[in-house]
């Protein structure tokens, strides 16, 4: 009987955890959509709902920014703020890693380089020279932008190129 009696307690447990995380609202993160809405340069992307359809086909969490007054952009799918605009003065991974330290805009001193999936998240694919969204981020160029991900073999980092996605023999470069 003592068993039974700690087995319903163990599943009544479970079942409070299960419906603790259903009702907990994932408000965290959104995966914005690509911005892409054709399939290379003249086929027009299938309708969503054929069995062809692909990213290109459904818009779920479309690209969203509030620009601030105060020089920063807010992207409302990722929850992060950005600054809004390039200095227009190139760096290396170090000076880029100070100038984000030592930034202070929007009111924030805790400024940082982004990840390598954080800046890829604002690429928009329907976009080239530069691939993002022009009115959010002006003055954007269409060059590379240092992330703080190191590569794993070696003591570089990894970088996210605004020009145009580009597939070489079987190579994806951004």
């Amino acid at each position: 009987m003592k068993n039974i009696v700690n087995l319903l307690k163990i599943e009544g447990f479970v079942l409070f955890l299960f419906l603790l995380i259903l009702i907990t609202p994932a408000s965290a993160f959104y995966l914005p959509d690509t911005g892409q809405t054709t399939k290379g340069k003249a086929i027009t992307c299938p309708s969503a709902g054929e069995s062809t359809a692909q990213d290109g086909s459904y818009t779920i969490n479309p690209p969203s920014y509030t620009v601030n007054s105060d020089g920063t952009v807010f992207d409302n799918n990722t929850r992060l703020m950005w600054q809004q605009q390039d200095d227009g003065i190139a760096r290396t991974w170090d000076e880029a890693d100070s100038y984000c330290d030592s930034l202070g805009i929007g009111g924030y001193t805790d400024w940082r380089l982004p990840t390598k999936r954080e800046l890829f998240g604002i690429v928009d694919f329907g976009q080239y020279g530069p691939s993002i969204n022009s009115s959010a981020f002006p003055n954007t160029k269409t060059d590379n932008y240092w992330t703080s991900t190191i590569l794993s073999s070696s003591s570089s980092a990894w970088y996210v190129y605004f020009g145009k996605l580009v597939v070489d023999e079987g190579c994806i470069y951004y």
